[in-house]
């Protein structure tokens, strides 16, 4: 019995010395050591041997079967390193290529495309791009827009404040604020240049909102012209021009009286609904659901420049001189990225822009 387990080794371990794949070395794992292998047979029948002989063929075949595992053990991980190599070899892939299926080209997201087209609209008419800081001084953001000490925006509530580390206690005009709007950049523009000035700033705010209307980051393009004798004539020619081009050729503004701090007086813009074509209702006779049946629709905040707001441009500043409210006038305006792109596309949600769901972002192509 014990020559034959030596026998059972020996061609087990010639054959494993001589397997090349892995495939051949699980083929032989099964006819050496397998349930029905005649070794595993060998050693379930040790319990019938006479009592002399069970010791020795036992420990013989326990130390077969423990030699054939290690050294298919062994074989199987050499070959594992060199069938590794070989299929990095073989199978390497070109990443240059296209993927399968073909991914289409990349596209701009439907917020930057919106602020891009806005842009391009303004640049038409004369205006020039800047851009400012998003975080800024309490002094920008609300004292020199003519914002009362009490100003509701001005709560810690309304507005993200940032820390300043290792600062000792600030003045107020000193606290940095992540800006709230992008009409802190109508004093700085003009500190750095003299008129006469168009403008038009981009950029995101902060504002301690979130529902399906307001995010608590969105974008912002800010509106300047200061020159002479510019009057509110001139904001609704340039806002219908703008309205044309975003919305269609038959649209119409009205302007509405509102309040804003820094400019007076202050209105409202409404532009005529593009979906009813401003009658409040469909063809098949119901209400419009964009317009709520007014026949308008609210697309921003503007107005002349209250002359409190040229009081904080510095007289001595080498760029900026010139702005005296007696002798220039000017007109601001707000319009939020979102919103345009909500009115243009139909689009329900405010948040739904931010939420990177390739399905909703396709449609906008």
């Amino acid at each position: 019995m014990i020559d034959r387990i030596q026998a059972l080794q020996g061609e087990a371990q010639g054959a494993i010395a001589a397997a090349s794949t892995s495939a051949e070395l699980e083929e032989l794992r099964v006819r050496y050591l397998g349930r029905k292998a005649e070794l595993p047979q060998i050693l379930r029948g040790v319990a019938s041997l006479a009592p002399e002989e069970r010791g020795a063929v036992g420990k013989a075949a326990n130390q077969a079967r423990q030699a054939l595992e290690a050294l298919i053990q062994a074989r199987t991980e050499e070959m594992a390193v060199g069938e590794l190599e070989q299929s990095l070899l073989t199978d390497r892939v070109d990443v240059t290529l296209p993927g399968t299926p073909p991914q289409p080209i990349g596209r701009l997201h439907v917020l930057s495309a919106t602020r891009r087209e806005l842009e391009d609209i303004f640049l038409g008419l004369g205006f020039t791009i800047m851009e400012g800081p998003e975080i800024e001084t309490v002094h920008y953001n609300f004292d020199a827009l003519n914002h009362s000490p009490t100003h509701p925006a001005r709560a810690r509530s309304d507005t993200f404040y940032v820390a300043q580390d290792g600062a000792s206690v600030l003045a107020p005009q000193d606290e940095l604020v992540l800006r709230t709007h992008t009409s802190p950049m109508q004093v700085r523009a003009m500190e750095a240049h003299p008129p006469p000035l168009y403008v038009v700033i981009p950029g995101r705010v902060y504002r301690r909102d979130l529902d399906a209307t307001h995010t608590p980051q969105f974008h912002q393009i800010e509106g300047l012209a200061v020159d002479e004798d510019i009057t509110l004539a001139d904001l609704k020619g340039t806002l219908l021009s703008f309205a044309k081009a975003i919305f269609g050729d038959e649209r119409d503004v009205r302007l509405r009286p509102h309040f804003f701090p820094f400019t007076e007086p202050s209105v409202e813009v409404d532009v005529s609904c593009f979906h009813c074509g401003g009658k409040g209702f469909l063809k098949d006779g119901s209400r419009c659901y964009l317009c709520k049946g007014e026949g308008w629709l609210e697309i921003l905040g503007a107005g002349e420049v209250d002359p409190n707001v040229y009081s904080h441009v510095p007289t001595t500043a080498a760029n900026a001189p010139g702005y005296d409210p007696e002798k220039v006038q000017g007109f601001a305006w707000g319009l939020g990225v979102e919103r345009i792109a909500m009115l243009k596309h139909g689009i329900p949600d405010l948040r739904l822009p931010y939420e990177n769901d390739i399905r909703f972002l396709e449609q906008f192509s």
